[in-house]
């Protein structure tokens, strides 16, 4: 019979964040796969865990998952943690679920910090609908492109950025004339926990020598009422050839700037378009 893998939560930042559970299952299992074993460390010593660990990160990930699952499939059970917070979100471990889902072996996760989730319920921004991305590209042109499709998702949006990079972000933002408010929080759970609010233009000055690790919330879109009947079908076309072939916007992205132009809904757009082919 095979062991059982399990995806352990850790805390963000303030240990005490961590479940009784997580620690029970910390204890019981044959071994740890750690991010960074050398951070774990600190968290096992402070609960007095002394399972042993093994790394998995981005560097041995094609070498560990088989050799982690034939332990698994031998019937030892693992546990998998990042340096903090939920594994496989933005985290390694996504190659090990799913190689143990492959062989039939089970899963389970063990809840807990996220800091994704804790920004959001902090942002006072709608939570009908959330989109939690990862790290942006870190330069260059896949840089742009990444932050110009995410501003003009219409949902809220959750990402993160390393300290060294968070004031290029904002800035990217305000180039791109983002109006959405923002929630940029510091450190959180942790004693210098901050939380800065406004709109780009008013985050940015408030970072001053950003240190620590930073995740940032975009409140939705705020989409004015419909006034589908002052844009013709033609001059939807006319716009959105111009956007396209002439500002450098992907098919959606640029739906969705007329969207946001004329008070639309993305889908309204498109209606319009698909009725100017006629």
């Amino acid at each position: 019979m095979s062991g059982t893998l399990y995806l352990v939560a850790t805390p963000i930042g303030n240990l005490e964040d961590i479940t009784l559970r997580a620690i029970r299952i910390l204890r019981e299992v044959e071994v740890i796969a750690a991010e960074d074993t050398r951070r774990t460390a600190h968290l096992l010593a402070h609960f007095g865990i002394e399972t042993r660990m093994v790394s998995l990160h981005q560097h041995n990930i094609r070498t560990r998952v088989p050799q982690l699952t034939a332990r698994l499939l031998g019937g030892e059970s693992i546990a998998v943690v990042s340096d903090a917070g939920t594994p496989v979100m933005s985290d390694p471990g996504l190659e090990l679920v799913q190689a143990a889902v492959a062989a039939g072996i089970r899963v389970d996760s063990i809840p807990g910090a996220h800091a994704g989730l804790t920004a959001v319920v902090l942002s006072g921004f709608p939570t009908e609908r959330v989109t939690i991305l990862g790290f942006p590209p870190s330069r260059g042109i896949d840089r742009e492109e990444w932050v110009a499709d995410v501003v003009l998702l219409p949902e809220t949006v959750v990402l993160f950025e390393s300290p060294h990079r968070i004031s290029s972000l904002i800035s990217c933002m305000i180039e791109r004339s983002v109006i959405r408010p923002i929630l940029v929080a510091r450190e959180l759970t942790k004693v210098h926990q901050t939380l800065y609010r406004g709109k780009p233009e008013d985050v940015l000055p408030m970072l001053g020598a950003p240190k620590g690790e930073f995740t940032v919330v975009l409140g939705p879109l705020e989409a004015p009422e419909s006034t589908l009947g002052d844009v013709s079908p033609g001059q939807a076309r006319v716009e959105f050839g111009y956007l396209t072939k002439d500002g450098g916007l992907g098919r959606r992205q640029a739906i969705v700037a007329l969207a946001i132009r004329h008070g639309l809904r993305p889908r309204e757009v498109y209606s319009l378009l698909e009725s100017s082919k006629n």
